[in-house]
């Protein structure tokens, strides 16, 4: 899992258990399996109703994009591997890079540089690539509405299992001792639905974003490189050119 990811939940999951310890509540009331039950097959039930058969089978993988590391290269190393390509293209000409193409095991830049390699006018090639830029931020764009949704059916389904906790109440008030627990159990449905919700589904939902951005960036940062290496610029101005699209901090920390 993600180190930020894993933080962020635990730090709220903690805030939550020192609250109800300082309130006097129990944190093991938490533990209620009936509502977690409810709270959890129901959302994700009421979340897959919302989306194809084809999307579902995705559902592994936005889960994986939501807790894992980020799978995205520092941009120096990207800018070095970029400016090497430039060095031989200027020196051989573009058809010197067939050897080291094979080599590289980014999909896109491969992609991308082969195109050039085997002539593609470049406003052509621009067009595909950031083609298949927009293509990947509507697939995650999907991915991050699934968590949202479940963000959003979470306390609804949550209070559903509070009405039906509290029908069992009703359904006992001739057993005035028990009314109490009865109660506290049918809030507990209420609290997981909005516990799962803020503290995991939403920010679950723009952790994709955030990855898909930064993949996006990558990749539009590549896009960049290759046009310079087809044009045939120089090695120093494509580091300039390349350099100068990377956030400031992000240079000077994989500098340092």
């Amino acid at each position: 899992m993600d180190p930020a990811t894993l933080i962020g939940f635990a730090i709220s999951l903690v805030a939550l258990v020192v609250f109800m310890i300082l309130e006097g509540a129990d944190p093991t009331s938490l533990i209620f399996l009936p509502a977690i039950i409810l709270v959890v097959v129901a959302t994700f039930g009421a979340a897959a109703a919302s989306q194809t058969m084809d999307d579902l089978k995705k559902v592994g993988n936005w889960f994986k994009m939501a807790v894992m590391p980020a799978k995205v290269p520092p941009p120096t190393d990207q800018i070095q591997t970029l400016v090497s390509l430039a060095e031989k293209a200027r020196k051989e000409g573009l058809l010197a890079l067939e050897a080291q193409v094979k080599a590289i095991e980014d999909p896109f830049l491969k992609r991308g540089l082969q195109m050039g390699i085997d002539g593609t006018d470049p406003e052509e090639l621009r067009a595909v690539l950031e083609s298949e830029i927009a293509a990947k931020k509507a697939e995650d764009k999907v991915a991050a509405k699934f968590m949202n949704n479940m963000g959003g059916y979470a306390p609804t389904i949550g209070i559903l299992g509070c009405i039906v906790g509290l029908m069992n109440v009703m359904g006992n008030l001739n057993n005035p001792e028990a009314l109490g627990p009865m109660v506290a159990a049918a809030f507990i449905a209420t609290l997981w639905g909005v516990m799962a919700a803020n503290f995991w589904f939403l920010p679950m939902g723009a952790k994709i974003l955030r990855v898909s951005e930064l993949q996006a960036a990558q990749m539009e940062l590549l896009v960049e490189g290759i046009a310079e290496i087809q044009a045939g610029t120089s090695p120093r101005a494509v580091r300039m050119k390349l350099t100068s699209l990377v956030p400031p901090g992000s240079v000077a920390k994989e500098a340092a």
